[in-house]
């Protein structure tokens, strides 16, 4: 009896599964297939960036050319389905109906609204309503800033109408194409790397260092393009405000490595550049993110090391680090854009000239996995990482949620350092 409840409640599953992912295979091919396209088009004439309609007319056409035509396909296959698992298993098919009803609930629901019944769209085109985002682009489940995108970031990204696996099987969960993204240690073996390959993707990208020097990067023909590249400082990050606000995509990449050094200077410059210049970079971010299409677009992603939770043979290094990505983890909580950790392995530069990995993989790794929407990007030939760091993220986030709250009445003020030393022994910037 519970083997056979066991096997309808996974038919049931499946089949739900199966509709959503037909749902979101019609609106791909909705896109590049022209008899498609023609009735898909008039969803995107619907709205404005503010997600109000232009027309009911045109809104309630939209239902009868594209939202029910959807909704019959995904009817049809949830059928075939529902077939099909009468045929391999005729005692529990009937768990395959759910995708039936499923599917039923969004064809009514489109006939309500193209036939204009004005409580029809509240109740179910929940990720086209109007209104401020109240959180960032989800991650598994499609919410109303991670649909946006699709309408007025890339039409060519974003599919998912529900989950988001398919966006994450394509690697269109995240669209880099027209973004301005920012790079800090620009000069450094992965800063240069993750330039290439973000301009690969159709990014326009800007190099933030400390050096004074114009970053060039092989173009398609290998021959040198220049970068825009900006100068700044550690303890000066609120000199790069005004530029901040123009970047859609932030990566926190700079560091130091003091090796076996444990003098004063050490640790304090440790914790300077790679943990408290970092948190002051991100929170300047924060800052930049006003509207509607910030919290939909814009990104940090921070570099925190695979040294969060593994050995570095470098104290300092480690130290600074679990600083830096215990206080993404806190910051994360109420970020007001997505944030994004890199969990970075050992690479060969000039921080690690040991580095086991090449800087150039690592970079086109973390681009791939970043289309995908993962947030915690784990790059790394040490096994053990992809299983010590999620459980050491999610323990130490529950922990921070659990006795931690949100004051929404204080504005954070975080210490300016206009002197940073650089009497460091033994040290690598970038």
């Amino acid at each position: 009896m519970i083997n056979s409840l066991i096997s309808a409640a996974a038919w049931g599953l499946g089949s739900v599964i199966w509709v959503e992912l037909v749902r979101d295979f019609y609106h791909l091919a909705s896109h590049y297939w022209p008899s498609l396209y023609r009735l898909h088009v008039w969803h995107h004439r619907v709205f404005r960036p503010d997600l109000s309609v232009i027309s009911e007319k045109v809104y309630r056409k939209s239902q009868w050319r594209n939202d029910v035509p959807e909704s019959l396909v995904m009817l049809v296959l949830s059928l075939w389905l529902l077939a099909v698992a009468y045929t391999f298993s005729p005692e529990q098919y009937w768990g395959a109906f759910a995708g039936c009803v499923y599917t039923l609930s969004f064809l009514l629901g489109a006939i309500a609204r193209g036939s204009g019944i004005k409580w029809a769209e509240q109740l179910t085109d929940l990720t086209h309503l109007p209104g401020p985002f109240l959180t960032v682009p989800a991650n598994w489940l499609v919410n109303r800033p991670y649909h946006w995108r699709h309408h007025f970031d890339n039409q060519n990204a974003y599919y998912g109408g529900t989950l988001t696996i398919v966006d994450k099987l394509m690697g269109t969960a995240l669209s880099l194409k027209g973004k301005s993204i920012a790079v800090t240690g620009a000069s450094g073996t992965l800063g240069q790397s993750l330039l290439r390959h973000l301009r690969t993707r159709g990014a326009k990208v800007i190099a933030l260092s400390s050096k004074h020097q114009e970053i060039s990067i092989p173009d398609a023909k290998g021959e040198l393009e220049p970068v825009k590249t900006i100068t700044w400082q550690v303890g000066k990050e609120s000199e790069l405000a005004a530029q901040l606000e123009k970047v859609d995509i932030l990566i926190i990449n700079h560091g130091i490595n003091v090796h076996g050094d444990r003098t004063a200077v050490a640790i304090s410059n440790s914790y300077e550049v790679n943990t408290f210049s970092s948190l002051r970079l991100l929170e300047l971010f924060f800052n930049t993110v006003r509207t509607n299409q910030d919290i939909a677009c814009k990104e940090v992603w921070v570099n925190t090391s695979e040294a969060e939770v593994t050995p570095a043979l470098s104290p300092l290094y480690e130290l600074s680090k679990r600083a830096l990505g215990d206080l993404v983890t806190l910051r994360r909580l109420d970020a007001p854009c997505v944030v994004r950790k890199l969990i970075l392995g050992p690479f060969k530069s000039n921080l690690n000239p040991i580095g086991v990995m090449s800087a150039d993989w690592v970079a086109k790794q973390i681009v791939n996995l970043a289309i995908r929407d993962v947030r915690n990007i784990i790059v790394t030939i040490n096994p053990l990482t992809f299983f010590a760091f999620p459980v050491k993220e999610f323990m130490v986030a529950t922990y921070f949620k659990l006795f931690s709250r949100r004051t929404f009445n204080s504005t954070p003020v975080l210490p300016n350092f206009e002197r940073f030393s650089k009497e460091t022994s033994n040290s690598t910037k970038i």
